[in-house]
């Protein structure tokens, strides 16, 4: 009984002096590096003062879960912002598509007229109305300003 109680007093001693030489030093060597250890090679060496304390894993796993779930939310909003910014590109895609049909079509429209002889527009019975000359004037200054403003 006295001999486990000896042993138990000295493994007490034993962890107490590993405790002791748990000391952290903070030195800087030849080079000028400042480095940490708990051997310093060279004195002097400023002892730090290091406490540690026992995690809760709990409120690890707690913050680690808060964490994630804000990781998440936040890559969720960057795959809804580039899928906005796709949507939006191919939308301008097809609306610079869009506006080069236009184009084309005024640009032909405006050729149509200016080499045509005789305009006509259909009446409501379906018969042809030949256009005066005044009214071809303006018809061709309108399809070539229509092409300007749709061909800028």
């Amino acid at each position: 009984m006295l001999r486990r109680s000896m042993t138990l007093m000295v493994a007490g001693l034993a962890l107490s002096a590993g405790i002791a030489s748990a000391d952290v030093y903070k030195f800087t060597d030849a080079n000028g590096n400042v480095l940490y250890t708990d051997k310093p090679s060279t004195l002097p060496a400023e002892r730090l003062n290091v406490q540690s304390h026992k995690t809760d894993t709990v409120a690890a796993q707690t913050r680690a879960q808060a964490e994630l779930s804000s990781m998440q939310t936040t890559d969720q909003a960057r795959q809804q912002a580039g899928q906005q910014q796709a949507d939006k590109k191919a939308a301008d895609e097809v609306s610079a598509k869009d506006k080069a049909d236009r184009c084309v079509k005024a640009r032909e429209r405006y050729d149509n007229y200016m080499n045509s002889q005789r305009l006509y527009e259909k009446g409501a019975d379906g018969e042809r109305r030949y256009l005066t000359d005044a009214e071809l004037t303006s018809a061709r200054t309108s399809a070539k300003a229509s092409m300007d403003e749709l061909c800028k």
